[in-house]
């Protein structure tokens, strides 16, 4: 048994994306329709998802595109207030992600009492932001300075739109993933969100290192969930529990009930 039992409640755990709106200092923000407008809409979201049985939910600021990878100090300030609003609405296990920015993701976390973060925490990759380069030495022992600890560090290994600089397979990064770094959990990613994650890459990774939780971290819906939660520990799971499962969106409660209704069957 992992820790997502005493963490979240359960094995096999659905985490869903509560994605955010722009915000201020985001190029889309819209500023006649202001905060009040963000924080309600992500209220709405996030009783759409507690309403259809999800497990755990994760707040990310999803909209902020073209994201950053060192987010200013205006992004965390929104999230911390729209988590601080919601807080007594939040009836389940709930963690965040900063898009793209480890530290900054631990400092949301330990304002708001977040339970889990998930980043991209290791590695250099040529991506649609520039070079990506991570610290995760740096990055922990912020975690351990600002009494971080006891949050749960899932590691994004296969970034979204990005490749590593070097030529390593999925295998040993995983492995050495693990044996450096002892993270919570990894996570195994499509293209984009709501890309599907391969499923023989999410073998390879289990297969790699079966003691640690893996998630399918994208594209994991109704008609593949049987598939996936097969190999993975649980899944990160966003742009199908939209309306029509399109990505822009809010969340459609029936989508979510009858996904959350599937995995439930499958857990007996």
């Amino acid at each position: 048994m992992s820790w997502l039992k005493d963490t979240i409640g359960t094995e096999k755990a659905i985490i869903a994306m509560c994605h955010l709106l722009p915000l201020p200092g985001d190029p889309y923000y819209t500023q006649e329709k202001n905060m009040d407008y963000v924080i309600e809409m992500a209220r709405k979201d996030l009783h759409a998802l507690q309403d259809g049985g999800v497990d755990a939910v994760m707040f990310s600021n999803e909209f902020s595109l073209p994201y950053l990878t060192d987010v200013p100090t205006v992004t965390v300030a929104c999230m911390a207030r729209i988590i601080g609003e919601l807080k007594d609405d939040i009836k389940i296990p709930f963690g965040v992600n900063v898009l793209w920015d480890a530290k900054k993701s631990l400092d949301l976390a330990a304002a708001t009492g977040a339970k889990f973060v998930r980043e991209i925490f290791t590695g250099v990759y040529g991506s649609d932001f520039g070079l990506w380069n991570t610290n995760v030495g740096e990055t922990i022992r912020h975690q351990h300075a600002i009494g971080a600890q006891d949050v749960k560090l899932l590691f994004n290994i296969v970034p979204e739109a990005a490749s590593y600089v070097s030529n390593r397979d999925i295998v040993s990064i995983a492995k050495s993933t693990v044996f450096n770094n002892r993270p919570d959990a990894l996570c195994v990613s499509g293209l984009t969100a709501g890309a599907e994650t391969d499923a023989q890459t999410l073998r390879l990774v289990k297969e790699a290192v079966p003691n640690t939780v893996v998630f399918a971290n994208t594209g994991v819906r109704y008609e593949n969930v049987e598939q996936q939660l097969a190999i993975a520990d649980g899944a990160v799971v966003g742009t199908t529990f939209k309306i029509d499962g399109v990505f822009e969106n809010h969340v459609d409660q029936q989508r979510v009930k009858r996904f959350m209704d599937r995995v439930k069957s499958l857990r007996e």
